[in-house]
């Protein structure tokens, strides 16, 4: 992603077609962040659903009856047997035994991990659209001067 700031190269010096240019790469951009914004905040609420069930889990005395999530709409029974050790998925297909303290942890590590990344591309998006509103300004009044010109 190119970084076109408004002081650098002087937005009110560039030509239309530039303008346009810009205009459209910072649309672009913010789109794209808007998108990964998206994706952090469906993790961060994957995790901590992730982390009440931990809760849940750890006050549940053995031989209790759970319902176990196949998908997000299947559900199947089953008893519990051991609530004192986890499977934590971390990624394509990879699982890692932990006690339940080090699962709760482990949530947590990556919830705190998830809100700084989206802060820091909140700001980085926020400069972008700062961009964009500022060429898409610059444009229409050289639009307007061209017209009335003509």
């Amino acid at each position: 992603m190119g970084s076109w700031k408004s002081g650098s190269m002087g937005l009110e010096r560039m030509s239309v077609e530039q303008l346009k240019a810009v205009k459209e790469q910072s649309d672009l951009e913010v789109n794209l962040l808007q998108d990964s914004l998206n994706n952090i905040r469906s993790a961060t609420t994957r995790l901590e659903i992730a982390s009440s069930a931990l809760n849940d889990l750890a006050v549940r005395p053995p031989a209790s009856q759970i319902l176990v999530p196949l998908t997000a709409s299947l559900y199947v029974p089953a008893t519990l047997h051991d609530s004192t050790h986890v499977l934590i998925d971390v990624g394509t297909g990879y699982f890692i035994e932990k006690t339940m303290d080090e699962g709760k942890d482990y949530c947590e590590r990556k919830i705190n991990l998830l809100k700084s990344n989206f802060e820091q591309l909140v700001e980085v998006a926020s400069k972008k659209k700062n961009v964009a509103d500022e060429a898409g300004v610059i444009l229409q009044a050289k639009m307007k001067q061209l017209a009335s010109s003509s």
